[in-house]
């Protein structure tokens, strides 16, 4: 997930408002003395470890990210070829985010994050040591997937431990460190890489995700209210398989695919524009640009506002015209018009991405659980299809065949709102 990605507070309304019907979903807690507050003992130490997971989570996740041109570099691979040690990542998250929620349900919150985390990091410290770009690909593969254990079982963690009037400022922690950790992940990794190499700066986020695992395992509290629910596979399928049948679920899907695949493109590949002319910008420089990830933080935070005043589908009409703008803005060759292009792709993806997944909760009427799940596979699915497909399409006509690849994707993403808006207008008609 991107630094600045809502999906968290998304599985966290879902947490604190989960369906009877959903075998997966957080079981309602009453509320009890001894359940973490503001001020109370355990509150600070679980909010301080959580927000170190919540870091080391998104530094693993896109470790390799400034790094690709350099590890292409190394190992003589095209951009394409090198694009998969982000996509083997964010792929494997997608696939195992939903069986690892639902045997977190069986084994613990805690136990879960405990060992995905664990996993993850033993993992990151291997990789520097990757003798062949296969093999890298094959570590960060397996590191994504151990990750996927994270995001919702701290989601449900909190839910179940946190007082509901302290549930938003403790998910707020969480999701600053998941920010934190992508954004400055990325920055580390490039300026270690400009003097060390992009093995050293690998070693360089392995090492801080150990002192983050470290920091969550001494801190975390102990889950006292947590109850062992029993696997049902078949209840589980039907969940799901419910969900798939809506046709605005799977609406609100396609476009938070689609929304990240032109954002995987666009930040996997800017890193192979800038060092190339006319730019020449040294290493260092390019992993700062992911200092624009702050703007997402920001128009995140106003989407709800957006909607608010133009309704669900005008904010999506906003952000689809505003990433298009972006798009084409960074074709110039000036690099005040790529920065300023790479905001409004920022901005308009991180609003529209807030909008479809705040979607979601509204619309799962059971199941929430399963529904942002399901959100989060074809989320990271079009990261790791984004990565792949911008690199393939920058390879084959470079900067501008990236942005046709982002422009067809948010023409994808006009087209579902159009037939969407549509669709409601005839349900009212028929109504009426």
């Amino acid at each position: 997930m991107p630094p600045a990605s809502t999906e968290a507070s998304t599985i966290a309304l879902d947490a604190a408002a989960p369906s009877p019907s959903s075998p997966a979903a957080v079981s309602p807690t009453p509320v009890s003395p001894d359940r973490l507050t503001p001020g109370g003992p355990g509150y600070r130490r679980m909010s301080f470890a959580l927000f170190s997971a919540g870091i080391a989570t998104f530094a693993l996740l896109y470790s390799t990210q400034a790094l690709l041109p350099s590890v292409s570099a190394s190992f003589g691979a095209t951009a394409g070829q090198a694009s998969w040690t982000v996509s083997a990542a964010t792929g494997a998250l997608a696939l195992c985010v939903l069986p690892l929620s639902a045997l977190s349900e069986r084994f613990g919150r805690r136990q879960m994050m405990t060992a995905s985390l664990s996993v993850a990091v033993v993992i990151g410290l291997l990789v520097p040591f990757a003798p062949s770009l296969g093999w890298l690909i094959a570590l960060r593969a397996v590191q994504g997937a151990a990750l996927a254990g994270l995001p919702a079982s701290a989601m449900a963690y909190l839910a179940e431990e946190v007082r509901p009037k302290a549930l938003v400022a403790a998910i707020g922690l969480f999701v600053a460190g998941n920010s934190i950790g992508g954004m400055s992940g990325r920055i580390l990794s490039g300026w270690v890489a400009q003097l060390w190499g992009w093995r050293v700066a690998l070693g360089a986020i392995g090492l801080l995700a150990v002192v983050c695992a470290a920091v969550f395992h001494f801190m975390i509290p102990k889950a006292r209210h947590f109850s062992p629910a029993s696997l049902n596979p078949k209840a589980l399928a039907k969940t799901v398989t419910g969900h798939l049948a809506n046709p605005l679920l799977r609406r609100l899907y396609a476009i938070g695919a689609l929304f990240m695949t032109v954002f995987g493109a666009v930040y996997t590949v800017i890193g192979y524009r800038l060092v190339e002319e006319p730019f020449n910008l040294p290493q260092g420089i390019v992993g700062s640009i992911f200092l624009v990830y702050l703007v997402g933080t920001v128009s995140s935070a106003a989407a709800g506002r957006l909607v608010a005043r133009l309704g669900r589908r005008g904010a999506l009409y906003l952000a689809v015209s505003t990433t298009a703008a972006g798009l084409l803005l960074s074709l110039a060759d000036q690099l005040t018009a790529v920065l300023a292009g790479l905001v409004l792709i920022t901005a308009g993806f991180f609003a529209g991405h807030a909008v479809a997944s705040s979607s979601v909760s509204r619309t799962a009427t059971s199941g929430r659980a399963q529904a942002s799940a399901l959100y989060q596979s074809a989320y990271y699915l079009g990261s790791s299809a984004g990565g792949t497909l911008g690199a393939v399409a920058f390879h084959a006509g470079g900067w501008a065949g990236t942005v046709v690849l982002g422009v067809l994707a948010i023409l994808g993403v006009l087209s579902i709102t159009v037939f969407g808006s549509r669709a409601a207008r005839t349900e009212r008609l028929r109504a009426a």
